[in-house]
């Protein structure tokens, strides 16, 4: 009996063929895994099963997960990446994923992704990453970054919390005034007066979630090619928690808060988070978006 395995037109694209043919009759086809979304078991003779190709400039690994969890697709990281989650394989000598080599490596359409903590006050102040809106000459703003679960009216969300350590300056201003917010509005960042709704959602950005992990904010390529550049990305990838990564599952979107420079701090929990996002709010000082879960 053949695996049960969706296999995209994207990934297929990318293995040939004579690849695609082999995984769909089992020749390659794992067996039992480790799904590359919620960690947990599977098996591709019970279950139906996704192939996710993560795509790196030279090296490329197949990957399974629930199709419950996430649809088969192509997902672009960085090839440093990449090697670190191959040698991973290799060290615990695990079957969940096996290296491919495409036809055809796939330019990336995003900027070195990376991830962040899944704890509430996991702030990452050495990320660095240009503001919204920035076309202009290579300039540094660094952001921190948080992740909680957020309880909006009786259901519990993904959020991620954006927080810059100091003013951002709108490009070619010479001022000291903080320009964070205005530049996220002009991105379609929507002002938030309170957490008892969804805010509407941010068009073109999504948050990546490979390999159990979180991987930056991607905000649309300003060339016009209709691809994503990486907004927001930390230096080391680390582990979501596994309720923020089931409730991301559920929902398939991710609510991203963004405030000035000391307007939420770092927060070691997630009440103590919620208070100052309502803080923020209450003193206009809190934009969001919703936005797609990009990868698994």
């Amino acid at each position: 009996m053949p695996p049960m395995l969706d296999l995209s037109d994207d990934v297929r694209a990318e293995i040939g063929e004579d690849e695609a043919s082999r995984l769909l009759a089992g020749e390659n086809a794992p067996g039992s895994y480790d799904c590359t979304s919620c960690r947990t078991p599977g098996d591709t003779d019970r279950e139906r099963t996704s192939t996710v190709l993560f795509v790196g400039d030279e090296t490329a690994v197949l990957a399974f997960a629930h199709a419950a969890c996430v649809p088969s697709q192509v997902v672009p990281v960085s090839e440093e990446q990449l090697q670190g989650a191959v040698r991973t394989i290799t060290d615990q000598q695990e079957p969940p994923a096996a290296a491919v080599a495409p036809e055809e490596a796939p330019g990336s359409a995003y900027a070195s992704p990376a991830a962040t903590d899944g704890a509430p006050g996991a702030d990452r102040p050495d990320t660095e990453q240009r503001p919204a809106g920035d076309q202009g000459p290579p300039r540094q703003a660094v952001l921190g970054v948080t992740c909680g679960q957020v309880l909006i009216g009786e259901t519990l969300h993904p959020a991620v919390v954006v927080e810059p350590t100091g003013p951002i300056a709108r490009p070619g201003s010479d001022g000291p005034g903080d320009d964070f917010l205005p530049l996220l509005i002009e991105q379609g960042f929507h002002p938030v007066m309170g957490l008892d709704r969804v805010p509407e959602r941010v068009e073109g950005w999504s948050v990546l979630l490979a390999m159990g992990q979180l991987h930056g904010i991607l905000q649309p390529s300003s060339d016009g090619t209709g691809g994503s550049t990486a907004w927001w990305q930390a230096h080391t990838p680390l582990s979501v928690t596994d309720g923020w990564r089931t409730t991301a599952n559920k929902h398939h979107t991710v609510v991203v808060y963004a405030a000035p420079a000391g307007s939420i701090g770092q927060q070691p929990r997630e009440d103590l988070l919620r208070e100052a996002l309502e803080r923020a709010a209450a003193n206009g000082a809190l934009v969001a978006g919703e936005m797609p879960l990009a990868g698994t």
